[in-house]
Order: C-alpha cells, then sequence, then structure tokens
C-alpha cells in the first residue's frame, strides 16, 4: 500500500470510521465525506480527520487530488451517481469498496469473524475482549462501539479511539497489517461484503430473510452466506448456530454447533437469573465444561452470543494445539461491558428501566423481547421502535408487526429512510394497524415528552436509525419518574 493519503466516501459510517482510524493510527492522511455530523465524524475530526458534509469536489481537500497518492474508499450505502465519486471514478483514482479494503487487511493474518443477521456485533467484540484476556493481545475491527476498547479499532489489544498516531510518537511507520495474532471482524452480510473474508475460524449466529433489497430472496440470502462458510481456510473451523438452515459444503473445515441451552458441541447449562438481569452459567465444550461463568451483561440472548464468542476462542486455541485457559476465561466474560446501543441499560430501577438497542430486524426484535420478559417477570412492557428502511419495512412489515406483539404498548416512530426514496404507501402505518396490542405513532422531536407522560415501567428503545438522539432525554424523563 504505497499510497499516504485515503479518502473516505462514509467516513461516518460505523465500519468506515474503524478504517479511518486504522490508516489515521498508522500515520495516513485522512479526509472524507459524510452526509450529516454525528458523535463519530466529531470524533475523528479531533483525532485528525478532514470531513465535510456536502456532495462537492470543491471541498476535496486539495492534497487529496493527486490519484498517484491516494486511495479512495466508499461504502455501498454511497449512490453510484454520488459526484464525488464520480469525480475519483473519471480521474484515475484507485477506489475500493469498504470490504475490500477490509479484505486486503486480514490477508497473514487469523481471521475469526462472525457473520449473521443478528446477534454478530456484541459476538465478535466479545471475541475481541476474550482473545485480549486469554493472548494479551489481538486486534479487531468492529461494528459497533466497545465500551471495553472505547471505540471500534482494536490494534494489539487496545482500542486507539483518541489515542495519536505512530508517527506523531517517533516510532516508525509499519505498512504492514494489524499488529496482534489474531484479528476479530464483524463479517456483514449486506451487499455481500463478508465475501470479501477467508476467515480461520467463523461464527454464523443466523441467517434470515433481510437485505432484500439487495438479495431479492430469502435463498439468495442463504446462498450467500453458503459461499462465506466455503471461503472458511483449509483445516479452519465453523460454529453454526444450531437451526440455522444453509448448506454447509466444506469439506476441509471443522464444524461445531452451538445453542443457548440446547446440548450441542458448545451450550450454557445450569443457568441461574441473577438480580438485574445478570446471569450464571457454565458453558459446556467437547474439551470439557467451564463452571461458574458470569457474563458482565444483562440478558439471556448475551448468554447464546457468548456461547459463540467461547466457541470462537476455543478453536483458535485448538489450532495452537491448546485449550483456553478457564480462570483468564471466567474473568474475560465477567469484565465484559458490552457494546453501545446493544442492549444498553440507561435505568434500572424498582420503578423504572430503561435500556437502547440497534435491534432493526423482526428476529432481533423477537429476541431483545424475550430476554426482557424472562429478566423482569411480570413487568409491563413498553416498546419504542424506528423502522429503518422502506424496503425492509416494505418486506417485512408483518414480521416487525408479530415481535413488537411481544411488549404490552407499542410506540412507532416514521421510518428512518438512511440511503433511501419513499415507497408509496409503505409507511410505519403498515406495521401499526397490525400490532396486536396498544399502539401510538409520534414524530421523534416528540418521543421523550409522550412517554414520560405514559405509565412506563420497563421501556426499550430499538431501531438502526436516529432513535439513539433520544437517549439522554428519554433517560432523564425516566429517571424523574423512578
Amino acid at each position: 500500500m504505497e499510497f499516504q493519503k485515503v479518502y473516505f466516501l462514509g467516513i461516518g459510517g460505523i465500519g468506515m470510521s474503524a478504517l479511518a482510524r486504522y490508516f489515521m493510527y498508522g500515520g495516513k492522511q485522512v479526509a472524507g465525506y459524510d452526509r450529516t455530523p454525528s458523535h463519530l465524524t466529531d470524533e475523528l475530526s479531533a483525532e485528525g480527520a478532514a470531513i465535510h458534509f456536502e456532495d462537492d469536489v470543491r471541498l476535496i481537500p486539495a492534497g487529496f487530488l493527486d490519484p498517484a497518492d491516494t486511495m479512495v474508499v466508499y461504502t455501498p450505502a454511497v449512490p453510484q451517481e454520488h459526484g464525488e465519486l464520480q469525480y475519483f471514478a473519471e480521474n484515475g483514482f484507485r477506489i475500493e469498496k469498504r470490504s475490500q479494503m477490509l479484505g486486503h487487511l486480514t490477508e497473514g493474518k487469523y481471521v475469526m469473524a462472525v457473520a449473521g443477521t443478528h446477534g454478530k456485533t456484541t459476538t465478535s467484540t466479545l471475541v475481541a475482549w476474550l482473545n485480549r484476556g486469554l493472548t494479551g493481545g489481538g486486534s479487531a475491527f468492529l461494528g459497533g462501539i466497545s465500551k471495553n476498547f472505547n471505540g471500534n479499532l482494536v490494534l494489539d489489544g487496545n482500542g486507539v479511539q483518541g489515542l495519536c498516531p505512530v508517527a506523531e510518537r517517533g516510532a516508525v511507520v509499519s505498512e504492514s497489517r494489524p499488529a496482534g495474532g489474531r484479528l476479530a471482524v464483524e463479517a456483514d452480510e449486506f451487499d455481500r461484503s463478508f465475501l470479501r473474508l477467508w476467515p480461520d475460524v467463523a461464527v454464523v449466529t443466523s441467517a434470515d430473510a433481510d437485505h432484500l433489497d439487495i438479495y431479492g430472496t430469502h435463498e439468495a440470502v442463504k446462498e450467500a452466506f453458503s459461499q462465506f462458510v466455503r471461503q472458511i481456510r483449509p483445516g479452519g473451523y465453523l460454529i453454526i448456530k444450531q437451526g440455522v438452515d444453509i448448506v454447509v459444503d466444506n469439506p476441509q473445515i471443522t464444524v461445531y454447533r452451538y445453542a443457548y441451552d440446547e446440548p450441542c458441541d458448545f451450550y450454557a447449562r445450569n443457568v441461574q437469573l441473577l438480580e438485574g438481569g445478570y446471569y450464571r452459567y457454565d458453558i459446556v465444550t467437547p474439551g470439557g465444561v467451564i463452571e461458574g461463568c458470569t457474563l458482565g451483561i444483562p440478558g439471556w440472548v448475551n448468554i447464546e452470543n457468548s456461547v459463540a464468542a467461547v466457541a470462537s476462542v476455543w478453536c483458535a486455541a485448538k489450532a495452537d494445539g491448546t485449550e483456553p485457559d478457564a480462570g483468564k476465561l471466567r474473568e474475560a466474560l465477567a469484565s465484559f461491558s458490552g457494546v453501545k446501543r446493544r442492549f444498553e441499560f440507561y435505568v434500572n430501577t424498582p420503578k423504572q428501566v430503561y435500556m437502547d438497542d440497534y435491534a432493526h430486524h423482526p428476529r432481533e426484535l423477537a429476541a431483545t423481547l424475550t430476554s426482557v420478559r424472562k429478566m423482569f417477570p411480570g413487568r409491563r412492557v413498553t416498546a419504542l421502535f424506528q423502522p429503518h428502511l422502506y424496503t425492509r419495512t416494505r418486506d417485512l412489515y408483518a414480521e416487525f408487526a408479530e415481535a413488537l406483539s411481544h411488549a404490552d404498548e407499542v410506540v412507532l416512530l416514521p421510518i428512518y429512510p438512511a440511503r433511501e426514496e419513499p415507497i408509496p404507501g409503505i409507511t410505519s402505518e403498515i406495521i401499526a394497524e397490525r400490532v396486536a396490542v396498544p399502539y401510538r405513532i409520534v414524530g421523534r422531536e416528540a418521543l421523550a415528552d409522550t412517554v414520560a407522560a405514559m405509565d412506563t415501567d420497563v421501556v426499550i428503545s430499538f431501531g438502526a436509525g436516529n432513535i439513539d438522539a433520544c437517549c439522554g432525554a428519554l433517560a432523564e424523563k425516566l429517571k424523574a419518574k423512578s
């Protein structure tokens, strides 16, 4: 990689920002465009990236206009007619998708990938944390903000968000790939991005119908996951959730199944609910039982994620001819702080509970609401949901309604469009009219006041759009009621 400058189109995305941080930390100059300012773009600007928010070639810094030393990286969420993307394409710049660049950075590494239509962010982040606890190192490109690492990029066991580049510390700027023996990555199925990866260990948490605007059919989604499995390197490992229905036809790998508490290769047993929704449990592995585990974050769904993460590091250790140290493993599980916007508690008192979650697929909503029911039995649950994408709402509105009906009451926000234009007839109302519990639809600006005036007990907000901008106000108002 001979270029000295990297320009990102869509720099504020969670995966793009990790790449931007990686290159800045390595001493490269970084600039980019995003559609709207965000906390991530604020952080990147503070770390040295030059960022603007209008599609205007005149705003590209002059130092990034030479194709001889500038690499351009873009996210597929940026449309092909984007003016800056067209400029770079017409003027001889080297242009790569985010997934291509991530693929380059994984070459020569021991890659531990986590794929699935839900559960992959928490699981991959926990894999990175377990690697640190067990080996003292490891690197990661994450799809969320790890609370333990305080960011979405990990190099040699340390989060690098906010740290100065190696060049400023007087170290030699390396052209090599991420430091550390193991590399944990979130393998994203959107736009078939995960097919740029060739993992040594791969977890598949789920293969549900999603991104049908890209794939067309559920069968095409499952075939992409099957192709991902075929790309596991010879001698590698697949850890797939019990019941996931995809073709597994890679004869050069070892296949293991995992589950929450259903006996298989890896599963939890003796699960005990503790105060506050936390759990104590044992993890059964092919090599024996790791007893007395507790996870640092609540929710039974996270027990399942932890079983997958433990299976991943168990396979990595097996490849080295060892087994993970049970004491270090228990310590790392107990100290795991989770991921922002993944089952994140803001208020947790006997009178009021408020948490926020990134869930934006019906299976995720149903799993999280079921988990909340188990954590807080007999309490009234209010679900706040902002649908994400018109196409996803069009394809899955009935499933969304069924999932939301696990709550006692539902508050819906208008659809968050992201990269899409409106589709006639596709609004939040088509979900609302099928929900089997009381509901209301409110604008995002009125959400906090609306919920404050309701008779609430356990409240959880969901969505991959900008509903998280309401979390602070919701927490303040609900805390006042507790």
